[in-house]
């Protein structure tokens, strides 16, 4: 456990509001002695942040939105939380993620939004606690460099990330590993007929049947296009090839990941489905303390199934894995067509089944390689939207 009362550490947490900034709040809430909350961040949700900043009385809030950071200002007038200092655009987001009174960085903004913020953190060396994969799918070398440079603490929150951290060798570096089994739920339509895909409302892929997330990745696990984001993020993080790594369907979410040895070891990580567990081994690591999470009741689990992914069913597992192969530059504008995709799906300007589609075309438009340096990502990642736009305008329902 823990030691209580000493050495409270520092926090921004970037993307406060969100599902993971709302389950970091609840671990936080539950070790008050351990930690304190020095800078929210949030994108337009003015009522949450306020009642946020009433709870934690944080030294900064950023809304990224600039009217929104106006309002803000307004409803904490007045209040006990008057104190914040609300600051607004995504400047402040770097300014809160580098201050030098804060120890730990939850980066948890979803998407492209979140790179910058996110090597802002790394290069101030904080403890950066990992929840946007995105910035590794468009900027792996790059960020990789920043954190072995400076040799700073990259803790993964993805349960999946997290559960193949906790089960490689914590000295001796990968020595025995042979495989990372990277598991995935298959989300809501992994039994469902093929043929029926493209009728897929926004409502029912959004329907996860065991996790609860925002819309985004809800949408993301639907296609398996998270699980795809994932292989990068993994390839990356643990500096293993395609090859050593294997996506395993495991619909019952109980096995976070496994990890596969040359001695005929396999290690896994188990636990309930609640994000607060991965949140809370990363926030007190190397050590442990409780998460508010319910320990695993095995006698209520009734099967572990586990099965090959149907690249038919989920093309934009493929998808991913080609972008990884060919570089860079693919995997910048993977996620930047699959961010513009599920916004028109959600917005139900386009099927379920044209989110790969409109992918597809993203990454034929670009060139094979790598950016060498964060301007060239922002310029790629630009060009693939404005793609993805002028697919979308041609498009027809």
């Amino acid at each position: 456990m823990v030691e209580q009362g000493k050495n409270k550490k520092r926090i921004s947490i970037l993307g406060s509001t969100g599902s993971i900034g709302v389950s970091t709040l609840d671990v936080i809430r539950l070790h008050p002695d351990l930690y304190e909350v020095i800078a929210l961040s949030a994108h337009t949700n003015v009522e949450k942040m306020q009642l946020q900043c009433l709870e934690f009385m944080p030294a900064y809030a950023v809304m990224v939105d600039a009217d929104a950071a106006t309002r803000l200002e307004m409803c904490l007038k007045n209040t006990p939380a008057e104190i914040t200092r609300v600051l607004a655009g995504t400047e402040a987001l770097e300014f809160i993620a580098s201050f030098p009174d804060v120890d730990y960085v939850m980066a948890a903004i979803v998407g492209a939004a979140g790179l910058l913020s996110t090597l802002a953190a790394a290069k101030a060396r904080k403890r950066v606690l990992l929840a946007n994969k995105e910035a590794l799918v468009m900027s792996g070398k790059i960020f990789m460099d920043v954190v072995h440079e400076n040799n700073i603490e990259l803790l993964p929150i993805d349960s999946e990330h997290n559960a193949i951290f906790q089960c490689l060798p914590q000295v001796g570096g990968k020595h025995g590993v042979e495989r990372i089994l990277l598991t995935g739920s298959g989300g809501p339509f992994r039994t469902r007929a093929i043929d029926t895909l493209d009728r897929v409302t926004p409502a029912e892929a959004i329907a996860h049947p065991n996790w609860d997330m925002g819309q985004k990745i809800s949408i993301d696990s639907a296609t398996m296009m998270n699980k795809g984001l994932e292989i990068i993020e993994a390839c990356w993080l643990f500096d293993i090839s395609l090859d050593q790594l294997q996506v395993v369907v495991h619909p019952q979410s109980t096995i976070h990941s496994m990890v596969s040895y040359s001695d005929g070891s396999v290690i896994a990580q188990l636990g309930n489905p609640d994000m607060r567990t991965p949140i809370a081994h990363s926030l007190a690591w190397p050590k442990r303390m409780t998460s508010g999470v319910d320990p695993l009741d095995f006698f209520a689990i009734e099967s572990l199934v586990f099965e090959e992914p149907n690249l038919e069913r989920f093309p934009c597992l493929r998808l991913a894995q080609e972008a990884h192969q060919a570089g860079g530059n693919a995997t910048i504008a993977l996620n930047a067509a699959n961010e513009i995709a599920v916004d028109a799906f959600l917005a139900k300007k386009i099927r379920f089944t044209d989110i790969p589609l409109l992918i597809e075309c993203a990454m034929s438009d670009v060139s094979s390689g790598t950016p060498s340096i964060v301007e060239d990502i922002l310029i790629q990642d630009r060009a693939s939207r404005e793609t993805s736009e002028l697919w979308l305008k041609n498009y027809r329902y």
